[in-house]
């Protein structure tokens, strides 16, 4: 265990591999030669219709998204609790119906709090 924090979920809870550091809680690996930046608050996330997203802001979807691995399908209009921007594939971390996922930000709008 190391006094770094983990770039995705901010837990101390990591392990020092050859080359790379690993999160204990959510797995997520990046190299330990360079040094963890706050870059996140450099980048812009927009949702469907350019509307800048931050954290805790509430999004809705604007179409059905059926959820793999699952029969689930999120619905048109469905809220979502107050969101997380992460890095990565899907820029939105968030509740829904329940759910805890991942959401790319062209599925959805916000929604004036």
């Amino acid at each position: 265990m190391s006094n770094l924090a983990c770039p995705m979920c901010d837990m101390t809870e990591v392990l020092n591999h050859a080359g790379h550091v690993e999160c204990v809680t959510c797995g997520h690996e990046w190299s330990d030669d360079a040094p963890v930046d706050e870059s996140a608050a450099d980048r812009v996330v927009k949702d469907a219709y350019g509307n800048v997203l931050a954290d805790g802001d509430i999004v809705a979807m604007i179409k059905d998204l059926k959820l793999k691995g699952s029969s689930e399908v999120l619905k048109v209009g469905t809220k979502s609790k107050p969101i997380r921007l992460v890095d990565g594939d899907h820029e939105i971390s968030c509740k829904m119906d329940g759910i805890a996922i991942g959401l790319k930000a062209c599925f959805v709008k916000k929604v004036a709090g």
